[in-house]
């Protein structure tokens, strides 16, 4: 207390300020490591689970083994798809965490350089015109609190919207069935996923309720942004691979920018009346037709024929097929979009589950034509 005024009540908007902010200082074994430790699990699985599927392949030939390696692929795909949305689930965690730590640092710097002014002036701070000083410097320091506590609110609301993305709408029954173990585990680890979302409040509130609030108005309008999106996400992965929004809101990684545009191309003709011969989305296209039309779209010249579409391009093993890879048949084609699904121009064009049986055709493969 300085005679006149009372400096611990200018000073205590900034005090109760820092205190309620969080330190956005993340425990070991927090959600970030948790979320990091479950991805690098499932990565194994994956890994492992590429290899029994090629095993498999070679193994057991018949209309069976075919069945049972589709359903294989369809658990594959989503394991892989859960780990990825992991990985960035906990960047995103952790990236929330420093914004706010950085704030804290921010705000405690603010507080320190009001109280150093104030002991710089002294006696003088007595006088009419140090009560004026100090007076001004309480509200200067105030408003570049206040400054710090929008940008990181912007901030945060950049993060959640990433992590409200990163979390798959609800997808219809597969006509397709699991095995009852297999089922239950990516179910529950997609349950995971989408309440994982809710970490960021966890994040934020460590400290207090004054930044976990900040969040809640971006989550509503994140959600109203990502229900338009089924398109290329146009962000490169670490790997060197391209996000795709699927139309049921599943997130899935083409290997690279032709294959994320050709798988595009390929679900945006879905509803196209199936035509022998035919070239033309909306009007009419038979299979090779449509895959034809889709990899055009990206750059590539695919022959016009089913069984001529495997030219120049690169074979791929069944555990390991990717979004815009082909599967081809002695007279059919079709194109892998991920998350265990494939496009094809039945009648009409449509999303169906992935298989390597089609009315007694010869299977030549599946086949990478970006690779």
């Amino acid at each position: 207390m300085i005679a006149g005024i009372d400096l611990d009540a200018l000073a205590k908007p900034l005090v109760d300020l820092v205190a309620s902010f969080g330190t956005g200082v993340m425990p070991n074994g927090g959600p970030a490591d948790a979320l990091r430790q479950t991805s690098t699990t499932l990565d194994g699985i994956h890994k492992a689970g590429s290899t029994s599927i090629n095993q498999m392949t070679n193994a057991w030939n018949s209309r069976a083994g075919d069945a049972a390696m589709d359903k294989a692929m369809q658990v594959q795909t989503s394991a892989a798809n859960i780990s990825d949305r992991g990985t960035n689930m906990a960047d995103v965690v952790s990236q929330a965490a420093s914004t706010v730590q950085t704030g804290q640092q921010k705000l405690a710097g603010i507080l320190q350089d009001f109280v150093h002014q104030v002991n710089v002036l002294g006696p003088a701070a007595t006088t009419p015109v140090g009560l004026t000083t100090v007076v001004t410097s309480a509200i200067d320091h105030f408003g570049q609190a206040v400054g710090v506590v929008g940008q990181v609110r912007s901030d945060l609301d950049t993060h959640t919207a990433s992590m409200t993305q990163l979390t798959p709408a609800p997808s219809s029954p597969s006509t397709v069935g699991t095995p009852v173990n297999t089922a239950s585990l990516i179910s529950q680890a997609s349950s995971g996923a989408e309440t994982a979302s809710s970490l960021l409040s966890g994040v934020l509130s460590s400290g207090g309720s004054t930044v976990s609030s900040l969040t809640k108005n971006a989550s509503k309008d994140s959600k109203t942004s990502t229900a338009s999106n089924s398109s290329t996400d146009n962000k490169t992965t670490k790997n060197g691979g391209v996000m795709i929004t699927l139309p049921d809101g599943t997130k899935v990684e083409a290997p690279n920018q032709k294959a994320a545009t050709a798988v595009n191309a390929a679900i945006k003709c879905c509803g196209t009346p199936y035509v022998w011969g035919g070239n033309t989305p909306g009007q009419g296209l038979d299979c090779s037709g449509l895959t034809k039309y889709a990899y055009g779209e990206a750059g590539v010249d695919l022959p016009r024929l089913a069984a001529d579409q495997s030219q120049g391009a690169t074979q791929v093993s069944p555990g390991d097929v990717e979004p815009g890879d082909l599967a081809i048949w002695d007279g059919h084609v079709a194109m892998v979009v991920g998350n265990g699904k494939m496009v094809e121009a039945g009648d009409p064009v449509q999303i169906d589950a992935i298989r390597t049986e089609n009315m007694g055709m010869a299977f030549h493969g599946f086949y990478r034509p970006t690779s």
